[in-house]
């Protein structure tokens, strides 16, 4: 009876582990990716669409929220011309920083990627700007970049050239916004860019060097098209944060309103007048979703332009058969 006993518990403890197993299988996955997904929906999708609920309401800082207006926010912040101003300095800044930071990584990637004595220091050293805190390097370099007394006009009035306005006229505020952007964020972009290179194949080189390949010539026909998702990845989020800059621009002056006629206003200052210095919230939710549009637009370009090139790097790699021309078979007569 004893034996009956413990062989019917066995068997039940078998098919209670088996059970559990499967079902280990089936929701284990699912659990391991799950707070990602949590964490992204509480600090991402969430805000995402609370913002987008407010910008469709009249909703101000002491009144809360106000009645349905559905688009009239967006069509109000779309008449004005500040926000036109502010869309410009957006993308004038965006590509003076965006594209000598990209070539300039490059160059020190590649340098970075040689046999260098003490690469170790070296590669730390690029990454200190990033590491600085924005405050700090927005307050040195605006007063670098000062109109009287900064260093860049005494060096420029050592060379014969005149001073200039760098806070008062809209290319240099823009000039100089993004040089504090690029000596911030080259020195990270070039390690990003440094691992995709160590992760090119070493007999590539090798082979390009028996064939009498000079360095440059390495680099374009190799480590350029080699490196091809790397850059994707870093065109994309240089693109993204270049939108979104506003730590730079709010501190380049004390007031920091993007300058006394909106020289160097960026989006998010202008969204930030909106919510913080006119108390309205639904049209900067609005403001919020725009940007957030125009960054969505230009993400889904860059990816319709890498896959038209990525495809017709594709054509032009895969090699054409040749047709090969069959013997003709002679008949044999008896």
């Amino acid at each position: 009876m004893t034996t009956a006993l413990d062989d019917e518990r066995r068997i039940r403890r078998i098919a209670f582990s088996q059970k559990l197993s499967h079902w280990d299988v089936k929701i284990s996955p699912y659990l391991y990716i799950s707070p990602f997904f949590i964490l992204f929906t509480v600090t991402g999708l969430f805000p995402l669409l609370y913002t987008a609920y407010v910008s469709v309401h009249e909703w101000h800082l002491i009144g809360g929220e106000g009645d349905f207006v559905g688009l009239d926010n967006f069509s109000f912040v779309l008449q004005q011309p500040q926000f036109w101003i502010a869309l410009r300095n957006t993308f004038s800044i965006f590509l003076l920083s965006m594209i000598p930071q990209v070539t300039f990584a490059l160059v020190i990637a590649a340098v970075l990627n040689e046999n260098l004595r003490a690469k170790t220091f070296w590669r730390m050293g690029v990454l200190l700007p990033y590491i600085v805190a924005p405050v700090a390097v927005t307050l040195i370099f605006s007063n670098m970049f000062g109109d009287q007394y900064g260093l860049v006009n005494n060096l420029l009035g050592q060379a014969g050239i005149a001073p200039v306005q760098w806070h008062s006229q809209e290319l240099p505020s823009h000039v100089a916004i993004a040089t504090m952007v690029n000596f911030r964020w080259t020195g990270y972009t070039a390690l990003i860019l440094l691992a995709g290179m160590q992760a090119i194949p070493r007999d590539l080189y090798e082979a390009a060097s028996i064939d009498g390949a000079s360095k440059p010539r390495q680099f374009f026909s190799i480590t350029i098209p080699q490196l091809r998702p790397t850059l994707i990845f870093v065109i994309v989020t240089s693109t993204i944060g270049g939108l979104q800059i506003f730590d730079e621009p709010r501190l380049y002056d004390q007031y920091g309103q993007g300058g006394a006629n909106s020289q160097w206003m960026t989006i998010t200052i202008y969204l930030y007048n909106l919510g913080w210095g006119q108390l309205n919230f639904g049209r900067a939710a609005a403001v919020a979703w725009l940007l957030f549009l125009i960054i969505v637009l230009i993400g889904l370009v860059n990816l319709a332009i890498t896959r038209t090139i990525a495809a017709s790097n594709d054509i032009t790699a895969t090699p054409r058969k040749s047709k090969t021309v069959q013997p003709r078979r002679q008949k044999v007569t008896a």
